[in-house]
């Protein structure tokens, strides 16, 4: 066993995991997982420049989990930076601020390699399954982008797109700086073009209608999950390959973009920091189950943060 820790930084959350991997048994033992809501990419599409704001909120979360790996032991730690990061002309300020925090630089990588990992992070357990019919199409509904994957074992063909429920909240649902309560008909409608639109660059390069089952990770999944199993408290155990239907979600995703912000906060699983862009969120995962024709989508807790621990193992 190897201990490490990957660290995932991305448009609305940071989340750290230490593990000890055994590569060749294909063994992660979790030893912490934990998730920050640090909003990085607050005002990136509009300004093109990370917040100092959300810079600090950032380092906060760093100075946290440094602690955490120390006390742990971790033998080996990858930071990897997503979207918010990747579109930022001040990323040297961020950059600079988690080396001297974690003593690693962190690693702004594509989409293509974003999307490799959250397919291996996602797809590892699920290869003996014999009630899963291959290939699996894996979508990582981020902040900022979302990514999609198609492959059996190892990845087919991969392609990133810049919607995300964070991304989507600020280019559509935000007038004069406040998250419209509830958003438009009008607004909803031009999210969803964005979305549409976004979904036609993705199948240039991936084979949607190929998928047969549709694997989908990240804070927006695993909520929607939770309020389709009607849970009082958000539980990992359930939410991980659950298996929610489509009209499940069509209905809390309409359920979530005429709700007003109070209505969505009352939710019990709902995080404070998903409560304005849920809806968005929501709303990407229902686009992509109509456009492949899922019946159903597989939810994973296992994602990216699981493939950067392995490629570090």
């Amino acid at each position: 066993m190897t201990r490490v820790a990957g660290i995932d930084c991305g448009t609305n959350s940071i989340r750290l995991l230490v593990a000890d991997c055994d590569p060749a048994t294909g063994e992660l033992v979790e030893l912490d997982r934990r998730m920050t809501i640090v909003r990085l990419g607050q005002g990136v599409d509009k300004t093109g420049r990370l917040a100092p704001e959300a810079l600090e909120r950032t380092f906060a979360a760093c100075r946290e989990y440094a602690a955490v790996i120390k006390e742990l032991g971790a033998e080996r730690v990858r930071f990897v930076a997503t979207s918010a990061s990747r579109d930022a002309e001040n990323r040297a300020d961020f950059v600079r601020g988690v080396l001297d925090i974690l003593g690693v630089e962190p690693e702004v990588i594509s989409g293509e390699q974003e999307a490799e990992f959250s397919f291996t992070g996602a797809t590892r357990e699920l290869t003996g399954r014999t009630d899963l019919e291959r290939p699996f199409l894996v979508v990582d509904i981020g902040g900022g982008s979302t990514e999609f994957v198609v492959g059996e074992r190892h990845v087919r063909a991969a392609r990133s797109v810049d919607v995300g429920c964070v991304r989507m909240t600020e280019r559509h649902l935000v007038v004069d700086g406040e998250v419209t309560d509830p958003p438009t008909a009008g607004q909803i409608a031009a999210m969803r073009a964005d979305i549409e639109a976004a979904l036609d660059l993705a199948a240039e390069a991936v084979p949607l209608a190929e998928a047969r089952t549709l694997v989908g990770l990240a804070g927006s999944v695993t909520t929607v999950a939770a309020i389709a199993l009607g849970l009082d408290a958000y539980e990992s155990e359930r939410i991980h390959h659950s298996r929610i239907s489509y009209e499940q979600v069509r209905e809390i995703s309409g359920r979530m973009l005429t709700a007003t912000h109070a209505e969505r906060s009352a939710i019990p699983v709902m995080h404070p920091g998903r409560v304005d862009v849920i809806g968005a969120g929501a709303l990407v995962l229902l686009a992509i189950m109509e456009r492949t024709g899922a019946a159903e989508v597989v939810v994973s807790e296992h994602d990216i943060l699981d493939g950067i621990a392995w490629s570090v193992a």
